[in-house]
């Protein structure tokens, strides 16, 4: 596996050695001083160019950064499946080569490199041959910090919790376990995490980021809390699904109730005790009852 060192110079030395390449900047974990290294980080690559066209069209181009293994060409994907694109604007290819190493690497025009690179305090200027770029400050991760909600977001998101679980409850009664998966994980387990990530805000002043999906969440919670969070997880069965999904509302439950106290707010535990009972009831329900029994 070629260095880091190998890599930076064989980047800018292509850069330097094609004209139609005019500056190089990059982005994404490498740029983000917080970010944990290790070896399966990307190269996350922007040549600045006069014509994008000319690189797409150029049958190999890519190789002349190794033998790549195998390869995604997301704007390519997109025009070819009639997505609206501006391919004389950007063009990339996300590449894992024979080595390990992965790079993803854009061309784009100067004129939409000049607004891009502002939309990301990651970006680090790596070559500008004739200062086109705009001056860039020294590379944060601001903008993924946790922000402070206000009493309606916290509400909202407290409400749409609640309330998604009884499809959970339902597809559980139906053993539709696909149908119960994808509610779990793609509806419900994004407000447990912006909850859990306003906890984590509130303790450090709202000066980190928890990363995608919240994969760092484990550098800032105690490590009881982030159990619990990695029991919400389950396999299919239907036991252990009702299981995690009973760990999830507890551990919604208190974490609401304290980051409400700390930010002012007033959490709707009426909501929360009736989504509950819902729950319960469902999960004791048998397979052939004929009705749902009285909530009173």
């Amino acid at each position: 596996m070629r260095t880091e060192t190998e890599m930076y110079k064989l980047i800018l030395d292509i850069a330097n050695n094609d004209d139609r390449i005019r500056a190089v900047y990059m982005n994404g974990s490498r740029t983000n001083p917080n970010a944990p290294k290790d070896i399966f980080q990307d190269y996350d690559i922007v040549y600045v160019v006069t014509d994008t066209k000319a690189f797409y069209e150029e049958n190999g181009w890519i190789n002349k950064f190794g033998e790549p293994l195998y390869m995604q060409k997301p704007e390519m994907m997109d025009n070819l499946l009639g997505q609206e694109c501006h391919l004389e604007d950007t063009y990339g290819w996300l590449v894992i080569f024979k080595d390990g190493n992965r790079i993803d690497l854009h061309v784009n025009s100067i004129p939409y490199a000049k607004k891009d690179i502002l939309n990301d305090k990651l970006c680090q200027i790596l070559l500008d041959k004739d200062h086109i770029l705009p001056h860039m400050p020294e590379s944060t991760d601001s903008d993924y910090h946790v922000k402070r909600p206000n009493e309606i977001d916290f509400l909202c998101e407290s409400n749409d919790f609640w309330w998604c679980l009884n499809n959970v409850a339902k597809g559980l009664w139906r053993d539709e376990v696909p149908y119960v998966m994808d509610m779990l994980n793609f509806v419900i387990r994004p407000h447990l995490v912006t909850l859990l990530s306003w906890k984590i805000g509130i303790e450090t002043d709202f000066s980190c980021s928890i990363g995608k999906s919240g994969k760092y969440m484990d550098q800032y919670l105690c490590q009881e809390l982030y159990n619990r969070y990695l029991e919400t997880y389950s396999d299919y069965r239907i036991d252990n699904l009702w299981d995690s999904v009973f760990t999830m509302c507890d551990l919604f439950n208190e974490v609401a109730n304290e980051v409400a106290t700390s930010l002012g707010f007033t959490y709707n535990q009426i909501e929360a005790d009736a989504g509950m009972k819902f729950l319960r009831v469902v999960h004791n329900l048998s397979k052939d009852a004929l009705e749902i029994p009285s909530f009173k």
